[in-house]
């Protein structure tokens, strides 16, 4: 089958390596050096699975600018763009896919289109009436960052969601699930076919839910730090019940990341109508968190020092130990609470080796000269190298995971 997929970020490079293996596929992007990395063989992205596979596997992939041309000899397309959330329209900005859909369906109205970005609940049933095809699905990913391809060889489950009442968009729906599955390497994951507005829902209330537990173990972490309690003694006698589980609890400074800040946020959109407190709470109390973590490091600061001469080095902005993304990342909302407090930054951060600042902030690339400089310094995940200051670390990184 010759198959593109647009966008080559986390979701569609992990999918184009994933499909590649079995079927002709061509990645779409609109970067040059990615384009060039993936035809060299190189991963754009920092993920170790996919890296093993380039350097490994003989996989039938090629990348390319040119969208149009790849659009027409493909029988299935992939969506895998950005929809990032629009604070003024209080929703996913969707244009980038439907400007897609629109030009896929004029230049190969017979290839079959699927929308792995994520999406408002109700999108796909409202944009196939808008350009008037029977060709969408929508099929949500449930990836974790640097563990894309990985997250997709040992799938939790398959969801694609379809137009139920139309049996050839069912027949596709169930084709493209095994697809999926045929590639994955357990053989016996959960595979669902649903509604494509209930597969919109599912991605959205997965990830808040998510979310919740974040929030629920950072405000444990905040009431036992301030009753001066162990922390870790209450998290571990709390996750010894099989039904809550010890996992997804270690402390950090809020959530954050590409999908579950704007997820969360657009869930709540979609609860305008309706009844709801917990929700907006878990949004709330991302906010609540952060200001928390930055009201505990001002209070470390040396005593005899004006907030403008106080530094506070943010040690890494990535949101994962082995993660080289810091995209919305809690830790620089953190950050534009402690300047507004008078604090000054200074940020080590390994992917910024060529840059000397980073936004208003000052970059120290010598490990050992930013903790020289740092009075205090504020690590969401603690690492081996800031052991020798760690009485001057401020970290809620528990358990050392995650």
């Amino acid at each position: 089958m010759n198959i593109t997929i647009v966008g080559t970020g986390y979701v569609g490079l992990s999918l184009a390596t994933l499909l590649s293996q079995y079927h002709k596929v061509t990645a779409v992007d609109i970067v040059p050096e990615k384009v060039e990395l993936i035809n060299s063989r190189k991963s754009p992205i920092k993920d170790n699975y996919i890296e093993n596979f380039f350097a490994e596997k003989k996989l039938d992939l090629t990348a390319t600018l040119e969208a149009d041309e790849a659009y027409r000899r493909s029988e299935l397309i992939i969506i895998a763009v950005p929809t990032n959330y629009d604070s003024k329209t209080n929703r996913f900005d969707t244009s980038i896919v439907e400007s897609l859909i629109c030009n896929i369906s004029k230049v190969n109205p017979d290839a079959l289109i699927v929308i792995k970005s994520t999406v408002p609940v109700g999108f796909t049933a409202h944009i196939s009436k808008v350009y008037r095809t029977q060709k969408l699905l929508f099929s949500p990913e449930f990836l974790r960052e640097s563990k894309a391809l990985y997250d997709n060889l040992y799938p939790s489950r398959i969801i694609v969601g379809t137009d139920l009442s139309n049996p050839s968009l069912v027949e596709a729906a169930q084709q493209f699930a095994e697809l999926l599955r045929q590639a994955a390497l357990n053989e016996d994951t959960e595979t669902l076919v649903m509604g494509s507005t209930e597969a919109e829902a599912v991605k959205l209330f997965a990830n808040t839910y998510l979310a919740l537990r974040v929030s629920f173990f950072n405000e444990l972490d905040t009431y036992a730090e301030l009753k001066e309690l162990c922390t870790k003694d209450i998290i571990r006698g709390v996750c010894l019940d099989p039904r809550i589980g010890d996992h997804y609890n270690n402390p950090s400074f809020g959530y954050g990341g590409y999908c579950l800040p704007k997820d969360t946020k657009q869930l709540l959109a979609n609860y305008a109508d309706v009844p709801e407190n917990l929700i907006g709470a878990i949004v709330e109390s991302n906010r609540t968190r952060k200001d928390f973590i930055a009201d505990r490091v001002m209070q470390m600061l040396p005593k005899h020092l004006e907030g403008a001469t106080a530094t506070v080095g943010i040690f890494r902005l990535t949101m994962k130990s082995g993660s080289d993304n810091f995209r919305q990342s809690s830790i620089q909302g953190v950050m534009k609470r402690l300047q507004a407090k008078g604090a000054k930054l200074l940020i080590y951060e390994p992917t910024l080796q060529n840059q000397s600042t980073f936004y208003d902030y000052v970059v120290e690339n010598d490990l050992e000269s930013f903790k020289n400089k740092s009075h205090v310094i504020l690590a969401n995940r603690f690492e081996p190298e800031l052991q020798d200051v760690a009485e001057r670390v401020y970290t809620r990184d528990l358990f050392r995971r995650d």
